[in-house]
């Protein structure tokens, strides 16, 4: 197995240490003085990099002048779906709740049964009604009337 790798195919580089900045890759032409290519890159850290003191870099696939840049020596390993890392990410969440995962379906049904299922107008005229009696003044007999009626 080769020393150096392109992160991005996992073809040998065959250009040696330091890595010119405008190096790309024989196979698939991607800049190898790129983040993703650093030993740094880190998607769990806030700029993507271990390095701390490294300047911040907006396009991690395209060439850069970090200083602290070494090629990372790791195997090459390929990106695995994002899909799959969703699904297994809530299927955990629903677990920690003891329930079954998320369903997208009857949304609409189960909005009518949370809220009634009547027309807007009388729930605006039943809300305005609670409103009143929620900010009614509990000493004053015309409200207490109103409120008997």
């Amino acid at each position: 197995m080769p020393s150096l790798q392109c992160h991005f195919c996992g073809a040998p580089v065959a250009i040696g240490e330091p890595i010119p900045r405008d190096g790309e890759c024989e196979s698939c032409g991607h800049d190898l003085r790129c983040c993703r290519n650093c030993r740094h890159w880190d998607p769990r850290y806030n700029n993507e990099c271990a390095e701390t003191m490294a300047d911040p870099v907006e396009d991690k696939t395209r060439r850069n002048f970090c200083e602290y840049f070494y090629l990372n020596r790791a195997p090459f390993a390929a990106a695995a779906p994002t899909q799959a890392h969703e699904s297994d990410a809530r299927s955990k969440l629903a677990g920690l709740f003891k329930g079954a995962p998320p369903q997208e379906s009857g949304t609409r049904e189960k909005r009518g049964k949370l809220l009634g299922d009547r027309p807007p107008s009388a729930k605006r005229s039943d809300a305005l009604e609670r409103l009143d009696a929620l900010f009614r003044k509990k000493s004053d007999p015309e409200n207490e009337k109103k409120a008997d009626e």
